[in-house]
């Protein structure tokens, strides 16, 4: 099974990669893990142009969501819908070993009040800290 990125997730690594002018047909989203964290392994991300014939990789690809005006001229409308319909695509890779920790977990972005950042669900732990960055299988 992938590593799944949901749309909420590629958006936002889309936007990075495009506020850092990285180039998207290089760069990959790393996904792993390593020992430590609280409860026993950490889960890491890192954009990447380094890819390994070991590693595992998933393409997800999705609809750019047209940029909003800032203000609407006019009550006729006749906006300028040539800004949607683009799509981008997010490259993920995972090492051999850290996809056995990783095998179908989904990655997705939250923006809320508490804080923002990107959350794992995996289904492979057995369990996890309060703040959802390290777990144990």
């Amino acid at each position: 099974m992938p590593v799944l990125v949901t749309e909420t997730a590629a958006r936002e690594i889309d936007a990075i990669i495009r506020q850092q002018d990285l180039d998207p047909e290089k760069i990959r989203l790393r996904v792993g893990v390593k020992g430590g964290g609280c409860s026993g392994f950490s889960y890491l991300l890192d954009l990447t142009e380094v890819e390994k014939e070991s590693d595992e990789m998933w393409e997800y690809s999705f609809e750019r969501q047209p940029e909003k005006a800032a203000a609407t001229v006019g009550a006729g409308g006749g906006g300028d819908e040539a800004s949607g319909g683009e799509s981008y695509t997010v490259r993920v890779i995972c090492d051999p070993k850290s996809y056995l920790y990783l095998n179908d977990t989904t990655i997705d972005f939250k923006d809320e009040i508490m804080g923002r950042g990107f959350v794992f669900n995996n289904p492979n732990a057995t369990s996890s800290c309060g703040c959802g960055s390290s777990f144990s299988a």
